[in-house]
């Protein structure tokens, strides 16, 4: 898996180094590929950018089922959100009469799934509007931010959708969002590409041309390596004590047959072995 799967309740996603919108759209649309139902996307700061949407969607039809919502302030942001359930019905209304969408079927076969009600939500940079509007006292800031959290919270558990959100600045301000959702992803960019992490997932591979794939991070050479020590018979490497003169990484077996420890360094193994020179 490339992409991590979103699932019910808030999911945080912080990625390191800028805003991140084109890891944010992919994410909503590698859900939407293998779930049915339309997406919501509250949109702040201009996430919802449909020309990096249009070039990395696989299909045009995929941006159909996407409704977009902006708020350039922080009451038009809140209000939003509050109508969100408003706007799904219409959606749902609107779909329901067209009845040559109801023949669709998912790539998921999912009994549960539904091309008409909403199959994810999506609220980036959630805190912008409540952070930069002027009008604002610190308080009421604190206090609308908090209530537009608490409706997302209500929508994921409603709908049983997952609901993406992202934040501008990670600080005191912003914790209240760390603390209401469910499920966080961290994304840092690399040399190789944007490596995600979260609690059941975490970027090991990365794919190249003619379907083949680099594998270059710790985490997967240091899965690689114990099982290649597993397999030639090297104990795994313990830590070293702070009494210990020389650090050890296991045992092995010399030419004769016999077991000896093994230090980090090659050579020192060599002449410290029976027989060595």
């Amino acid at each position: 898996m490339l992409l991590p799967s979103l699932d019910d309740g808030i999911t945080l996603l912080d990625v390191d180094g800028g805003r991140g919108v084109p890891i944010l759209q992919s994410l909503v649309l590698d859900h939407l590929l293998l779930h049915d139902g339309p997406a919501f996307w509250v949109d702040a700061n201009g996430h919802a950018t449909t020309t990096t949407l249009a070039q990395i969607t696989p299909s045009q039809r995929l941006l159909d089922r996407i409704h977009v919502a902006r708020g350039f302030t922080a009451y038009q942001h809140y209000g939003a959100v509050d109508d969100l359930p408003t706007a799904v019905n219409q959606v749902i209304q609107k779909s329901t009469a067209v009845t040559s969408t109801s023949g669709r079927q998912s790539m998921d076969q999912n009994d549960d799934s539904s091309p008409h009600t909403p199959s994810l939500i999506v609220a980036p940079a959630v805190d912008a509007q409540y952070r930069s509007d002027e009008m604002l006292s610190e308080q009421h800031a604190e206090t609308l931010q908090a209530r537009t959290l608490a409706r997302l919270a209500t929508y994921a558990d409603s709908y049983d959708v997952p609901v993406l959100v992202t934040r501008s600045t990670i600080d005191e301000f912003t914790a209240p969002v760390a603390t209401a959702a469910k499920h966080h992803l961290e994304c840092e960019q690399t040399r190789m590409g944007p490596r995600l992490v979260g609690d059941e997932f975490e970027t090991l591979v990365y794919p190249v041309d003619d379907g083949a794939y680099y594998q270059t991070t710790f985490a997967y050479w240091r899965q690689l390596l114990a099982t290649r020590a597993t397999q030639v018979g090297l104990e795994p490497a313990t830590p070293p004590s702070s009494t210990s003169s020389s650090p050890g990484v296991g045992t092995g077996v010399t030419a004769d047959g016999e077991t000896t420890s093994l230090t980090t360094s090659p050579l020192l193994d060599a002449w410290t072995a029976p027989g060595g020179r």
